[in-house]
């Protein structure tokens, strides 16, 4: 961490963030983004709190700096924390997909909730979603963000099998539904693949997306066009991918 900047500045739990490193850093919003609102939302409702320099403190914080990079960078070649040669994520055993892939699909919500559900089915759609109305689809839905924290580790470098979850409150509308104000909640394990830097060179994530979507589509339906007015509340707008802890 920087010792140049002030603790303001800092991320407890994120690298590449700040810093002379990021002095020509191309962020999505302009500027770094800033994870006070889901640090918070982190700190109260963990359930783990590893020692410092653990294991699985690393493993947390790598996980938090990746998904930070994945979010909000916009030139690949800005991502420190991956190895860009032949880096892939691959979700439930689909095929593994490069940087780039990924942006095709409409960034990491995207694709992250691939499926082969009939359409009608689905609760969320990727193929009908762009990386902005993705974006604010499950921004708009968890306005205090959706944290991660690691549950527990398996096994080390160079292949980090670990367990996590993710939450969040849904307290704003999700495609259609009211915000029921519930806790919304996620487990899964990943493997991450890691060099001797610890740079990270291929990610498989196994989830079960029905998790998510079952708790943000429980809500009422919302008479049409209500999702769109919330949309243009400048704050719910402007919550973004600062306020969340990694993927939706």
């Amino acid at each position: 961490m920087d010792s140049s900047l002030t603790d303001q500045q800092q991320d407890k739990y994120r690298s590449y963030l700040h810093g002379e490193g990021e002095k020509n850093t191309n962020w999505k919003l302009g500027a770094p983004p800033n994870y006070d609102t889901v640090n918070k939302l982190f700190e109260e409702g963990r359930t783990k709190i590893w020692p410092p320099a653990s294991l699985e403190e690393k493993v947390q914080n790598l996980v938090k700096t990746w998904e930070m990079e994945m979010f909000n960078k916009i030139s690949i070649s800005d991502y420190k924390s991956v190895k860009l040669q032949n880096f892939t994520v691959s979700v439930n055993g689909r095929k593994p997909l490069s940087l780039e892939e990924i942006r095709k699909l409409g960034g990491g919500y995207n694709s992250f909730m691939q499926t082969t559900l009939p359409e009608n089915l689905r609760g969320y759609n990727p193929a009908q979603e762009t990386e902005h109305s993705s974006h604010l689809a499950f921004t708009t839905a968890f306005p205090r963000g959706y944290a991660f924290e690691v549950i527990q580790v398996y096994s080390g470098p160079p292949s980090i099998v670990y367990k996590f979850r993710h939450w969040g409150y849904m307290e704003g509308p999700f495609k259609g539904h009211a915000p029921t104000g519930e806790l919304v909640q996620l487990y899964g394990i990943s493997i991450f693949e890691v060099d001797d830097e610890m740079k990270i060179l291929k990610v498989e994530f196994f989830f079960d997306r029905g998790e998510l979507l079952g708790g943000l589509i429980k809500g009422e339906k919302l008479a049409s066009g209500t999702d769109q007015a919330a949309l243009s509340c400048p704050f719910l707008r402007n919550t973004g991918s600062p306020s969340f802890d990694g993927y939706a």
